[in-house]
């Protein structure tokens, strides 16, 4: 009976309510824009610039992850490339991939910084090569198949550092 007494509780005004979850999604939206737009402007040749620029002025240990991020942008790069029947740029653009791969061989010490992330990236990285290998004609194969079975031995490099430490 005393339930029945009682007053209702008042609900929230829809206002807040409103404000909320406009907050809610502004918020959201904010937080995620920068993120979807590093992503995009990742390949573009400015961005791959900076990425080289930054990577050669790095400290030795940050070196493998950053021309890890430089090939694996440099790979989807190529893969665009062949997707449109680009394949002469595609074959430069591999080419520098090969040399970037010495560069993280190179550089490859024991105290690397975020060795595991460049594992991580680097095996993405060989798996999408792996997938271009495909889309190549079989003229331009030999080229696909010497930077995948480079940047396969960089993986593994990375993977043997990671188990190391």
């Amino acid at each position: 009976m005393s339930s029945l007494l009682r007053t209702p509780r008042p609900a929230p005004p829809i206002r807040a309510a409103v404000c909320l979850a406009s907050f809610s999604l502004f918020s959201a939206l904010y937080i995620a824009a920068p993120a979807r737009a590093a992503k995009l402007d990742e390949s573009t040749p400015e961005a791959l610039a900076q990425l080289e620029l930054r990577a050669s002025h790095a400290s030795p240990r940050e070196q493998p992850f950053l021309y890890t991020q430089l090939v694996h942008a440099m790979t989807e790069q190529a893969g665009r490339q062949i997707a449109d029947g680009e394949t002469q740029q595609a074959a430069d653009t591999l080419k520098r991939i090969n040399q970037f791969a010495h560069l993280i061989h190179a550089n490859l010490t024991r105290d690397a910084k975020r060795l595991k992330d460049a594992e991580e990236l680097m095996h993405n990285t060989t798996f999408r090569l792996g997938q271009f290998l495909h889309l190549v004609p079989a003229d331009d194969q030999a080229t696909v198949q010497d930077t995948l079975k480079q940047l396969n031995q960089i993986n593994d490099e990375l993977l043997t550092q990671v188990f190391q430490h």
